[in-house]
């Protein structure tokens, strides 16, 4: 490789000195036609127009529906009825999202939410990198059985495992134990009915309903098998895997047990991937769709995220929207708009706050590349 450098032609610093002087002393016009008329300078420049283009497209398609969410959030009902008004409301008017506040509780089902969220999204984050830990630092058998079963979480959709899911915590019944603790008697069942539905824990003789509580969440995010709880393993499990050795080895020098290890060693090495996997747990319990409908089905619907819209149209712009609607029936799409606006707002803000967090956990997760 020396011996190529010093074949190499070197460019003496005279020369480069009299090719600029060359240079500046030819007339203005020859030197805008050396530096512009170039097959090289035109193919730079298409291709930058190109990028332009492609980029302003690619912005236009992922901004416009929230600019059109946006908008038509803030229009006064007048702009619903008036044919001029297209993408630009002639005035703004904030009855909207004053009446998300005020009719819907607003600050009640975000403070519910979040408190779910931030509860589901500690237990998952915990999990995953437990078994994340346990699939990249041990070798025991079975180890790629296991792993290929977490990715197969990724695989299968959530929606052929519904009915299962759903008499698993309608009837939940861990192990047997309670068919073991009334001794499998339908009077010794009965007895176990009876004294636990003073605790509202039993209402079925055939296991514990836990319908209609956050205990399902709670149970699938422990044991590492809720939403996207195979992604937060398999990240952790990449990153893990770029831990040196002789740190762990190190702390057991040191006379430290595995689990010690692992909370003061590993753990605060691994932050920034923990908040990557907190921040893509919260954010999907945050507009969870699935399980809330799923293990939530009385009459009587919990203040989440998830039912915002259920009382559309708000009982204050009852009158407004029975005017508006006879002209147009956007003012209902406009009210769902506000709602998807204040929903989505506190995990954009988050995002502003944790971006560069998010973005080096992606990095050293290493899947990328």
């Amino acid at each position: 490789m020396t011996q190529n450098m010093e074949n190499k032609p070197q460019v003496k610093r005279e020369t480069k000195n009299k090719i600029r002087v060359d240079f500046e002393r030819t007339s203005l016009k020859e030197r805008l036609k050396a530096k512009y008329g170039s097959a090289y300078f035109f193919k730079n420049t298409l291709w930058y127009i190109f990028r332009l283009l492609l980029l302003i497209g690619i912005a236009f398609v992922v901004l416009q529906p929230f600019y059109t969410m946006l908008i038509n959030s803030f229009m006064a009902p007048e702009d619903f009825v008036d044919a001029t008004v297209v993408k630009v409301p002639k005035h703004l008017s904030m009855g909207i999202y004053k009446a998300i506040i005020t009719d819907l509780g607003y600050f009640k089902i975000f403070f519910s939410t979040l408190g779910l969220s931030l509860l589901t999204a500690l237990l998952q984050t915990f999990t995953a990198c437990l078994v994340g830990y346990g699939l990249a630092k041990f070798k025991f058998r079975g180890n790629k059985i296991v792993f290929f079963a977490v990715i197969l979480t990724l695989v299968i959709p959530h929606g052929t495992l519904q009915s299962a899911i759903y008499h698993r915590f309608c009837y939940f019944d861990f192990f047997g134990i309670l068919k073991f603790l009334s001794g499998g008697t339908h009077t010794g069942i009965e007895w176990l009915d009876g004294i636990l539905s003073k605790i509202h824990i039993l209402n079925l003789p055939n296991g514990i309903n836990m319908l209609n509580t956050i205990m399902p969440l709670v149970v699938l995010s422990i044991f590492g098998l809720a939403f996207k709880n195979g992604l937060y393993i398999f990240l952790l499990r990449q990153f893990f895997r770029g831990v040196p050795d002789e740190l762990e080895e190190s702390a057991y020098l040191d006379g430290a047990n595995t689990f010690r290890t692992f909370i003061q060693v590993i753990l605060p090495l691994s932050v920034p991937m923990m908040i990557t996997v907190f921040l893509f747990a919260f954010c999907w319990q945050w507009t969870d769709d699935f399980y809330i409908r799923l293990f939530f089905i009385s009459p009587d619907k919990p203040p989440l995220m998830t039912y915002i819209t259920k009382t559309i149209p708000f009982p204050s712009l009852q009158a407004t929207y029975t005017q508006v609607t006879h002209s147009s029936g956007s003012y209902s799409q406009a009210m769902r708009f506000g709602c998807g606006m204040m929903a989505c707002t506190p995990l954009i803000i988050l995002y502003l706050f944790c971006q560069r967090h998010l973005v080096q956990g992606i990095e050293r997760s290493g899947i990328i590349g």
